[in-house]
């Protein structure tokens, strides 16, 4: 029995490119030790041109939204009706990982009941196949550093939890903004350790565009990102990023997180919510991020 399913919905293959950085990623998952992969969906080229090609396990059938979009809730279903490990790990399909991955799960699973743990990745440029030959870590640590850029706390790509947990997930849409937001709020909510692994866990992202979307925009601006706040419990909900972490594995280590400028002004963010929650949320936003509205108003005014 491994010690940890990952679980993926990937892009249509049909784009040279995303097919290129999804291939990668999948890859980079087969190499890891202690692991089991399974690929949800049934986007074009997906059957064929991954799951057979790589020798990956698959199942087409995912219950999808109107709009013909996989649903999380019934991602995480199959991975748990289709596995017997006790960590499961949804991750994005187009999420280099590396053996670090694994080491850090098995620390924290032996130091931590119930968590999820998560971290910030690298941004990188790939257009080619990558070779996976030799010291291939050695050589990708080294490019992400010197050519990619650590991504703000915003971005969440991979989680990895206790098959127990997360056993009653919203109907959010896959690959639109929400329900990751929606992961880190339910683990503080149930008391549980969330883990930012970013110092001792590398992840390189794939960059990419939105061609695969509809008229190429980025999901943020998507009816289908505005469903999933809804069902997430609003936008105090999809705050939540990997700054709301309350724990930090270093060395190995899990620990209570660094402070940090970011961190102090969520906290006080967090602290104004709860002390003025009976105004309407527009107002609400205009106190706890002055900042941001400002940024707004700016740009609609120039």
């Amino acid at each position: 029995m491994p010690l940890l399913t990952i679980f993926s919905a990937p892009k249509p293959f049909t784009d040279p490119h995303i097919a290129t950085i999804q291939r990668n990623a999948i890859r980079s998952w087969l190499h890891l030790p202690d692991v089991d992969v399974i690929l949800l969906g049934e986007e074009p080229g997906l059957a064929d041109d991954a799951a057979r090609e790589l020798g990956v396990t698959h199942y087409p059938e995912v219950v999808r939204n109107a709009n013909g979009t996989p649903l999380i809730s019934s991602m995480f279903a199959l991975a748990r009706q289709h596995s017997d490990s006790p960590l499961l790990c949804i991750v994005n399909a187009d999420i280099l990982l590396m053996s670090d991955f694994v080491e850090a799960a098995k620390q924290v699973v032996a130091q931590r009941e119930r968590f999820v743990m998560l971290g910030r990745r690298w941004d990188l440029d790939v257009t080619e196949p990558l070779d996976f030959s030799g010291d291939w870590e050695s050589l990708l640590r080294e490019q992400a550093r010197r050519d990619g850029n650590l991504h703000k706390p915003a971005g969440s790509d991979y989680f990895v939890f206790p098959r127990a947990c997360y056993t009653d997930i919203p109907d959010f849409a896959i690959g639109r903004a929400g329900w990751d937001n929606w992961m880190i709020y339910k683990a503080r909510a149930e008391k549980w350790a969330v883990i930012d692994a970013t110092h001792d866990v590398m992840i390189v992202h794939q960059n990419h565009d939105y061609s695969h979307l509809p008229g190429g925009r980025p999901h943020y601006d998507m009816p289908e990102t505005d469903e999933n706040v809804r069902m997430a419990g609003g936008s105090a909900v999809t705050r939540y990023t990997i700054i709301d972490a309350n724990r930090q594995l270093r060395d190995g280590k899990i620990l209570r997180p660094r402070p940090t400028r970011g961190r102090f002004l969520r906290g006080i963010e967090q602290f104004l919510r709860k002390l003025l929650f009976f105004l309407p949320e527009a107002m609400l936003e205009k106190i706890v991020r002055p900042q941001r509205w400002i940024k707004k108003v700016k740009k609609i005014f120039g």
